[in-house]
């Protein structure tokens, strides 16, 4: 297939599920066209490799003040910041210039849109579709809901002002994600739960949108378990993006209620937050001198292979964790919590653990640190689940089959 990616971020190794579905989808030998912003220099560098992929690399520049110009602009509108964040003109015209075919002929099979910020560039390539009689199906990749991630978000994240954001776009983008939801060939989430959560904003006596599950998958060869030795029976680690509002409440909540807990009876253990972009308030845990924080790392693996241990104390999200795949893909014991799985099919007890409470959080740590052989049994569960379950590759068949759906019900 001939396929355009319309990604409003650079993807990468941490924007890792268009970074992946691109190259798995080329690999299969499909014609990808990628179509993408870059808001750092480092960022321009990354999609470098793209290039090496054997694909057409199209990518602008989106500048802070374009950004908030256009928050600016939607302020009076009931359109989400979130839909209009990304918007680059540039782009836009660039997007309705390659999907022009010629002959009356569609220059691709399908079109694939992603997230909530990039939205706005499928309907706008919808409407320029239809204006020229050309039928090509675009499928909207929204990967979570973020209404449902804005309405926790709005009780319990850390901070003020995160809660007024919150609560300002809830309703808002409940509005816009219930009409998107009916816009497109197909609707893309990560997990069951952000599939209910963008059913539930349909209004009633509409029929249900194709809305697809199409998982995260995690790259088996880059996340590889190490020996045993190299652990550090003492290490824990939390990572993520930590400039990511719920990452950071969960940080929080971490250091706060559970880690108090553990340290009363094992003073010995550190703990590493590893991730970019930590605020100030994260950065501050580290005056403690039993918590590292690291800010932006070349290569995360390392902090996962050798910690004893992988934490996801997560009190409000969407989707499925990739940090939770990446640790279980390099054999590290995970503890959870119920809604940082929601979206994986593991299994409790034997392919991690899970504890809802501070207290229960804290007593599964250190019964794991306490166990080095189960320690290890649920690590290498946890390899044998991302072996399982989540293969990129597997993943891009999925996505093709749902390519293929699109294409069947054209007229």
């Amino acid at each position: 297939m001939k396929l355009l990616f319309v990604v409003p971020y650079a993807p990468n190794l941490i924007r890792v599920r268009p970074y992946q579905l691109i190259r798995h989808l080329v690999a299969r030998g499909h014609q990808v066209t990628l179509l993408t912003l870059w808001s750092e220099p480092r960022e321009q560098g990354e999609l470098a490799v793209f290039q090496g992929y054997g694909l057409e690399l199209h990518a602008f520049r989106l500048l802070p003040g374009r950004s908030m110009w256009n928050c600016i602009w939607a302020l009076p509108t009931r359109l989400p910041l979130q839909s209009v964040y990304c918007w680059q003109p540039a782009m836009a015209r660039q997007a309705v210039e390659l999907i022009d075919g010629r002959d009356g002929r569609p220059a691709y099979d399908a079109i694939h849109v992603e997230h909530l910020r990039g939205a706005r560039y499928g309907i706008h390539l919808k409407a320029h579709l239809q204006r020229s009689q050309v039928r090509v199906p675009i499928i909207w990749d929204s990967v979570d809901s973020i209404s449902h991630l804005f309405n926790q978000a709005a009780e319990q994240s850390q901070g003020s002002w995160r809660r007024w954001i919150a609560r300002f776009e809830l309703h808002r983008t409940q509005r816009y994600e219930g009409w998107l939801a009916r816009q497109f060939a197909r609707v893309l989430v990560t997990s069951p739960v952000d599939r209910q959560a963008f059913l539930s904003l349909v209004p009633l006596g509409e029929s249900s949108p194709a809305i697809s599950v199409l998982p995260n998958g995690v790259d088996l060869e880059y996340f590889r378990p190490a020996s045993q030795e190299q652990r550090e029976p003492t290490t824990l680690v939390l990572s993520g993006k930590m400039s990511y509002h719920a990452n950071i409440s969960m940080a929080t909540y971490l250091v706060s209620e559970i880690m108090p807990l553990v340290w009363a009876q094992r003073p010995d253990v550190r703990l590493v937050i590893a991730g970019k972009d930590p605020p100030t308030s994260l950065k501050e845990l580290a005056s403690n001198p039993a918590v590292t924080v690291t800010g932006a790392l070349a290569d995360i693996r390392p902090c996962l292979q050798q910690a004893a241990l992988a934490l996801a104390p997560l009190t409000y999200g969407a989707g499925i964790s990739n940090k939770i795949l990446e640790a279980m893909a390099c054999a590290t014991p995970v503890i959870a919590t119920t809604r940082a799985i929601s979206g994986l099919k593991a299994r409790p007890g034997e392919d991690l653990l899970i504890a809802d409470t501070s207290v229960d959080f804290a007593g599964a740590v250190l019964d794991l640190l306490a166990d080095p052989q189960y320690r290890c049994q649920i690590g290498l569960a946890g390899r044998r689940y991302v072996e399982t379950h989540h293969r990129w590759d597997d993943v891009a068949c999925q996505l093709e089959e749902i390519y293929q759906s699109a294409l069947d019900i054209l007229p």
